[in-house]
């Protein structure tokens, strides 16, 4: 099987976890799995820490520690909150990648869509429209993440979830949220974000794909 083929180019941890996936999510504790891996303790503990670090794991006082289902947004978050530390121009390049990313999945994911998820884009969309349209305009930004993620959430692949959802971490670590860019800003993007919506619940999606397109690159020109 490929899973034993490249289990040996990971810790000898992450091999137990990959190679007991059937087991219940409580793990044996350090003194037990030192003994079955025959890996001192502390050595352990470093490939533990690894393992919770990347997310694959979570470690409580009281309950020990426990197996978490698979997400690679933790490592995208350790890697780019790092690259973003180095040079504030890494966010540019990785918002490119995840504009790209969500082009070429935008058709595949809005097939996927149930109409449940059409009623809450819906929802998601008046919300946004009633903050922007109050006295004190704020800005809907909860609102902005909630409706790129849910198009996309019913793709069975944790790589490209990942991938998206470490970029509105990132989006809110830089700042983004916070700074609106001007009503009129604001209004254009909302206005894409309606025909979108529009067109997946119309099945139109070839119209939604061109607003997506076309919206992305607004975050370059924002005032």
């Amino acid at each position: 099987m490929l899973r034993e083929r490249i289990s040996p180019n990971i810790s000898e941890f992450l091999r137990y976890l990959a190679l007991h996936q059937e087991a219940d999510d409580k793990l044996p504790s350090l003194n037990e799995l030192s003994k079955e891996l025959n890996i001192s303790v502390a050595s352990l503990r470093e490939q533990l820490e690894v393992a919770r670090a990347l997310g694959f794991v979570e470690v409580k006082p009281k309950t020990g520690t426990r197996r978490l289902e698979y997400s690679f947004a933790p490592a995208i978050r350790q890697s780019l909150g790092y690259a973003l530390a180095l040079n504030d121009e890494h966010f540019r390049k990785f918002a490119e990648m995840r504009n790209h990313l969500e082009a070429a999945y935008w058709h595949e994911a809005v097939k996927l869509l149930t109409e449940e998820d059409k009623t809450e884009l819906k929802n998601i969309l008046n919300k946004a429209w009633e903050k922007l349209n109050r006295v004190n305009i704020q800005v809907p930004h909860e609102e902005h993440r909630k409706l790129h993620l849910i198009i996309f959430r019913r793709l069975d692949n944790p790589f490209v979830i990942g991938i998206l959802e470490a970029y509105w971490d990132a989006y809110e670590n830089v700042g983004l949220n916070m700074y609106a860019g001007g009503y009129e800003y604001l209004q254009e993007v909302w206005k894409y974000h309606q025909v979108m919506i529009e067109s997946i619940c119309n099945n139109q999606f070839e119209v939604g794909y061109e607003a997506l397109v076309k919206h992305t690159d607004l975050l370059y020109h924002r005032p």
